[in-house]
C-alpha cells in the first residue's frame, strides 16, 4: 500500500485521538513511533495490522473505524485539498459520483504509482446507485461509505448509503438518493479561496 495512504490513516488517528493512541497502535502493529513515510510502498499486511490494532485499542469495529477514516478524508480542515479534488467531479452529487469511475486514473496523473481503490457505478434509476469498491485492503468499501456520506453533506444532497456487504467481484454500496437539494451544503469555489 502506497505511504501517501497510509500516512492518512495515521493522521485520522493522530488527529482524531491523540499522539499516545497513534504510538500504542504504531507499536501494537510493529511500526516504529515516526509511523509511515508518504512516498515509501508498504506491505498490505502492514496497514491492515495498523487499522486491526487501532480497532482493538479503540474498542471500535473496524468497519466503523474505517467509515470514520472516509469521513475523515473529506471533513478535516487539514484536507481541504481532497475534498476540493473530489468537487472537481461536478456540480451536484449525482454528478460527483458519475465521476467516481474517473478517479483513480485521475490520481494517477499526479502520483503514477498510486492505486485508489477501483471504482464500477451502476446507476439502477436516478434515485438508486450501486457502488462496486475493488481494493487488497479489506473494507475499503467503508471508507468509501464514509467518504460519500461526507460528501452528500457537502453537496447539500439527502441520501441514504449502505455496505451491502462483500463480495468476490468486491464491496457493495448501495446508494438512494432521496433529495439531491435537500440543503445549501458547504461553499465552493472553483477559484479557490484567495
Amino acid at each position: 500500500m502506497h505511504g501517501l495512504l497510509n500516512r492518512s490513516i495515521q493522521g485520522f488517528l493522530r488527529r482524531t485521538y491523540g499522539e499516545a493512541v497513534w504510538l500504542d497502535v504504531a507499536a501494537r502493529a510493529g511500526l516504529g513511533p515516526d509511523g509511515f513515510e508518504a512516498l515509501l510502498d508498504y506491505d498490505d499486511n502492514l496497514t491492515d495490522r495498523v487499522i486491526a490494532a487501532a480497532a482493538r485499542r479503540l474498542d471500535r469495529p473496524r468497519d466503523a473505524l474505517l467509515e470514520d477514516l472516509g469521513t475523515y478524508l473529506v471533513s478535516h480542515p487539514d484536507l481541504e485539498r481532497l475534498r476540493r479534488l473530489l468537487r472537481f467531479g461536478g456540480t451536484g452529487f449525482v454528478d460527483f459520483l458519475h465521476s467516481l469511475d474517473e478517479l483513480p486514473d485521475r490520481a494517477r496523473m499526479a502520483l503514477p504509482e498510486l492505486e485508489l481503490p477501483e471504482l464500477d457505478l451502476r446507476e439502477q434509476n436516478p434515485e438508486r446507485f450501486r457502488l462496486m469498491c475493488r481494493s487488497p485492503l479489506t473494507g475499503v468499501g467503508h471508507v468509501i461509505l464514509g467518504l460519500l456520506r461526507a460528501m452528500a453533506d457537502d453537496y447539500g444532497s439527502l441520501a441514504v448509503l449502505e455496505h451491502e456487504g462483500s463480495w468476490p467481484e468486491g464491496e457493495i454500496i448501495r446508494i438512494d438518493l432521496l433529495d439531491p437539494q435537500f440543503s445549501e451544503g458547504r461553499r465552493f469555489d472553483l477559484a479557490g479561496v484567495a
